[in-house]
C-alpha cells in the first residue's frame, strides 16, 4: 500500500508543484485559483476525450504502436489540449501571456494527471523508475507544450484585434513537434525526461519572467496614454480631434444615438480602464486591492449607455478608439471584481 502512494506521487506531483510555482511567481495574480481548478478538470476531462479518439483511431487503422505514438498520438492530443485555449482565446478570458504560460499549463498538468492516474491503475506491476520518468518527464512535457501553445498564441493575438487561424497555428505546430520528438526515440528515457524536466522548464521560467516584464512596462505606458486621454475629454480637447469629430458625425447617422451619451460612454470606459490598470499596477507592488460600490455603479451606467447608443453605433466605436483586446479583458476582469465586491 505504501508503494502505491509512492508511485502516486511521483507520477503527479512535479507538474503539480510546478503549476504552483507558476502561480506564486506570478506578480499579478490576475488568474483565479478557481480558473485554475477548472482548468485542471478541463485537462482530465480532454484525457478523457484523448483516450476515446486514440482508441478509436489505433483499431481502425492498420498502423504499428510505434508509429501511432510518434506521429498521431501527439496531433491528437495536442490538438485536443489547444482546444480549450481557442475557445478562452475566443472568448478573451486570457489578458497576457503570463496568464496564457499559467492556463496552458494547468491544462496541461491536468491531461497529464489523467493519463498518469490511468496507467498507475493498469501498470500495478511497475517499479518507482517508470514513475519517475512519467512524472518528471510525461508529464511536464504535457504541460510544457501546451504553455508554450498558449503563450506563442497570445503573443500573436495582441497584434490582431481579432481571433484567426495564424494565431493559433504556429504554437500548434510548434506543440505538436515537441511531443512527437519526445515521443520519437521511447528509449532514450533519460534524455526525454531531461529535456522535460529541465529544458522545457527553464525555456518556461524565462519566457515567463520576460513577459512579467513586458507587462509591467505595457502597463505603466498605457495608463499614461488613458491619463493624457482622460485629460483631452475632461479639458474638451477631445471632442474637437478627429475622433471627438467622428462620434459627433456617429451620432448624426443613428437614429436614437446621441453624441452626450457616445462622449460619457468614452470618458466611463476610459475611467474605468485606468481603475483596471491601477490595481493591476497596485498588485504587482503586493497592495491589497480594495473595491467600493461605485465601482459596480460604473458599470451599470456603462451598460445602460450601450444599450442607448445601441448596438450598431457601439460596434462602430470600438475601432476607432482602438480599445484592444488587453483593455477589453481588463474591463471584464474589473467588472467581476466589482460584481464579487459586497456593498
Amino acid at each position: 500500500m505504501t508503494s502505491i502512494f509512492i508511485n502516486l506521487a511521483v507520477a503527479l506531483s512535479p507538474v503539480a508543484f510546478f503549476l504552483y510555482a507558476l502561480v506564486h511567481l506570478d506578480s499579478f495574480k490576475l488568474v483565479r485559483l478557481a480558473f485554475i481548478l477548472q482548468m485542471l478538470v478541463a485537462g482530465i476531462v480532454l484525457a478523457g476525450f484523448g483516450y476515446l479518439i486514440n482508441g478509436a483511431i489505433s483499431t481502425g487503422f492498420d498502423i504499428s504502436t510505434a508509429d501511432y505514438t510518434r506521429f498521431v498520438a501527439p496531433v491528437v492530443e495536442e490538438l485536443l489540449k489547444s482546444s480549450a485555449l481557442m475557445v478562452l482565446f475566443a472568448m478573451n478570458r486570457i489578458g497576457f501571456r503570463v496568464d496564457a504560460a499559467i492556463v496552458g499549463f494547468a491544462i496541461g498538468t491536468g491531461f497529464s494527471m489523467a493519463e498518469n492516474a490511468y496507467l498507475l491503475h493498469i501498470l500495478t506491476q511497475a517499479n518507482i523508475t517508470v514513475w519517475i520518468f512519467r512524472g518528471f518527464g510525461t508529464a511536464m512535457m504535457h504541460g510544457g507544450t501546451t504553455a508554450i501553445f498558449a503563450i506563442m498564441a497570445q503573443t500573436l493575438i495582441e497584434k490582431r484585434p481579432k481571433l484567426g487561424p495564424l494565431d493559433v497555428l504556429p504554437g500548434l505546430v510548434l506543440a505538436i513537434i515537441l511531443h512527437a520528438a519526445f515521443n520519437y526515440y521511447p528509449h532514450q528515457i533519460v534524455l526525454n525526461t531531461a529535456a522535460s524536466f529541465i529544458v522545457l522548464p527553464t525555456i518556461l521560467l524565462m519566457i515567463f519572467a520576460k513577459s512579467e516584464e513586458q507587462l509591467h512596462t505595457w502597463l505603466l505606458t498605457d495608463y499614461e496614454t488613458h491619463q493624457h486621454l482622460m485629460f483631452e475629454i475632461e479639458s474638451g480637447e477631445f471632442v474637437n480631434d478627429e475622433a471627438g469629430r467622428f462620434i459627433t458625425n456617429l451620432a448624426m447617422r443613428f437614429s436614437g444615438a446621441h453624441a452626450e451619451d457616445m462622449f460619457e460612454y468614452v470618458k466611463l470606459h476610459t475611467e474605468l480602464v485606468l481603475r483596471a490598470e491601477s490595481i493591476d499596477l497596485e498588485r504587482e507592488r503586493g497592495q491589497r486591492v480594495t473595491l467600493t460600490g461605485a465601482d459596480d455603479a460604473k458599470f451599470d451606467r456603462l451598460h445602460v449607455l450601450e444599450k442607448k447608443i445601441g448596438p450598431t453605433a457601439m460596434a462602430a466605436i470600438g475601432p476607432h478608439l482602438k480599445f484592444s483586446r488587453k483593455e477589453l479583458f481588463e474591463i471584464r476582469e474589473l467588472e467581476r471584481l466589482a460584481r464579487a465586491t459586497p456593498d
